[in-house]
């Protein structure tokens, strides 16, 4: 839906969607850190950042570039291309290749926590202090003066 929706507010909307079904994948793979990070930074920043350029641009009919059917055309062709490739990966992998996942505490977020806060302490604290420095000199920057 993603990629055939033609307004691109709803396309970007759709991408949400994706990225929330990546961080399933992530759960699914016990990384339930790298899921909150795809979460919150991704679908999150990210995408709203993505969606606030879109509607800023106020994209219209008018504004609209001529469609190239050249360019659709090549697009056609080179999916398919990459569509005989991955089928002839998939034959030629087999079925009875199977995958077993073993449970770990590698993604855990107890594990992350407990590395972070005992053995990289002090960068990460001047890692915060340099976020902080750069919120407030954002603030600062974006901080209209008052004629006098």
């Amino acid at each position: 839906m993603m990629l055939f929706s033609k307004n691109p507010v709803k396309s970007i909307l759709w991408l949400i969607v994706v990225f929330f079904s990546i961080s399933g994948h992530y759960v699914l793979l016990n990384a339930q850190f790298l899921a909150i990070v795809n979460i919150i930074v991704y679908a999150g920043a990210i995408m709203v950042l993505f969606l606030f350029v879109v509607m800023l641009m106020n994209l219209n009919a008018e504004s609209e570039p001529v469609k190239n059917y050249r360019l659709r055309l090549v697009g056609i062709i080179s999916g398919g291309c990459l569509f005989l490739v991955l089928l002839a990966a998939f034959k030629d992998s087999g079925v009875h290749n199977t995958v077993l996942m073993k449970t770990g505490e590698s993604g855990l977020i107890e594990k992350l926590g407990k590395t972070l806060f005992t053995n990289y302490v002090l960068p990460f604290e001047i890692s915060s202090v340099l976020f902080l420095s750069a919120m407030i000199g954002a603030v600062i920057i974006g901080k209209k003066d008052k004629p006098v």
